[in-house]
């Protein structure tokens, strides 16, 4: 199927395929639910949504479930997961066709689960990929421009977000819940609509907020009570995440202790500023983070998070076809935050992945920080080499992505965690 979708992109006029492809998304979401006997209407589906975080946000709201004592599926860019089954998400897209979705909720039906959390996207919802999916509970995370280019403006793909939120609104469940970031201007937009509960969240939500170099500490008050709660995460972007995941559970009187537990004990999250450092006996101590930002806004968050530490910085092309405003905008960033710079391939798909490189260096004015280095192991070996003692490399833009994609949909195998644990094991012998 994405052989024939990618080569009839190719030969059939633009103008024949932005015709077809609504009914053709919406036939396929309605033929889907239909199969596999309307699953959606025997779990209660939590969706999430945004720019950031969703990821993440969809992992501490599983956590949080399971250690409760619910029996719980979810579906996100890193992972498929049903009850304690888990398998990563290959698929090089958040939200797999509506047949894979549909099914994957008849098998989390199936396995007794009662509770499904779904990262759900602007591209997936443009292909009515939330349809036929009844919602009980959309939690929005922020919203900053990205897939610009496909959808056509900020607007629409606002619009796409905002249509999820539209679909939980018809949703014929009852209670419904809108938990929803009031730090963001458009979080009042996703609070704007028609349902039994609407929960905004925002950092005034918090008593307090520490951040760690290894943690994240949330001090919140309920009643007369004061709450502490420890979370293995940097940055203050997790801070929201956090407070996106656990708002939404207290809407759904989970106990603090069951919150407190999950996230207290929160295992690592997969390509989501991962952490590995230089084996014991390395002659130099290193720290490597892995992270999947892709956007200007997410990308200089992360840097934020390690602001005080000396950094060799690893990002790629964001993506062949797509959204080249963003493309000096990210060199930018890397400039102002980064003591050195490499610039690596990505995924160009049909792009030339060395003009893409060259329109990121358009952004960094001091040229003697950069590196161009085409071969993405070799970058990351060589920001190995040329990093410090006690100095941060941080590798952006790939996440837990399973491929590195090239010309005529042709793929190479790929994973940034795999390949740093292997260089750092060379550096240390």
């Amino acid at each position: 199927m994405d052989t024939i979708l990618y080569w009839s992109k190719r030969i059939l006029p633009g103008q024949f395929l932005n015709y077809l492809r609504p009914p053709y998304h919406l036939a396929l979401a309605w033929l889907g639910d239909k199969i596999y006997h309307h699953p959606s209407r025997e779990l209660i589906v939590i969706a999430v949504t945004g720019t950031k975080g969703k990821s993440t946000t969809v992992e501490l709201i599983s956590a949080i479930l399971s250690t409760a004592g619910i029996n719980t599926a979810s579906l996100s860019t890193i992972q498929f997961k049903i009850g304690n089954d888990a398998r990563p998400n290959l698929y090089k897209m958040t939200t797999p066709g509506r047949f894979f979705v549909q099914k994957f909720l008849r098998d989390a039906a199936t396995a007794g689960c009662t509770h499904a959390v779904l990262e759900m996207t602007s591209e997936g919802a443009k292909q009515y990929r939330h349809r036929f999916i009844e919602l009980d509970a959309l939690v929005f995370t922020n919203l900053t421009p990205e897939h610009i280019e496909s959808h056509g403006s900020f607007l629409r793909y606002k619009e796409a977000k905002l249509s999820i939120a539209s679909a939980l609104e018809k949703s014929p469940k009852r209670p419904r819940y809108v938990i929803a970031n009031i730090d963001d201007e458009h979080g009042k937009d996703f609070l704007n609509i028609d349902v039994e509960e609407k929960i905004p969240f925002s950092l005034d939500t918090l008593n307090l907020h520490t951040l760690h170099k290894d943690s994240i500490g949330l001090i919140f008050k309920d009643g007369g009570e004061e709450i502490t709660i420890r979370v293995p995460l940097v940055g203050l972007f997790n801070v929201y995440n956090a407070l996106a995941a656990i708002t939404l559970a207290r809407g759904l009187d989970i106990p603090w202790r069951s919150i407190e537990k999950a996230l207290g004990t929160l295992p690592p999250i997969h390509g989501r500023v991962e952490h590995f450092y230089s084996p014991a006996g390395s002659s130099k101590q290193i720290t490597v983070v892995v992270d999947y930002a892709h956007t200007p806004d997410s990308l200089e968050k992360l840097y934020q998070a390690f602001k005080d530490v000396p950094k060799v910085c690893i990002l790629g092309n964001t993506g062949g076809g797509r959204d080249r405003w963003k493309r000096p905008e990210m060199g930018a960033i890397a400039e102002n935050y980064c003591d050195r710079i490499i610039l690596t391939n990505e995924d160009p798909y049909d792009e030339n992945p060395r003009k893409i490189l060259e329109e990121m260096a358009n952004g960094i004015a001091d040229k003697s920080k950069l590196d161009i280095i085409m071969d993405r192991r070799l970058a990351i070996r060589t920001a190995f080499k040329e990093a410090k003692n006690g100095d941060y490399v941080i590798i952006s833009g790939k996440g837990t992505d399973p491929y590195i994609m090239g010309p005529n949909n042709t793929r190479e195998k790929w994973s940034d965690a795999e390949v740093v644990q292997e260089e750092l094991a060379a550096l240390a012998e």
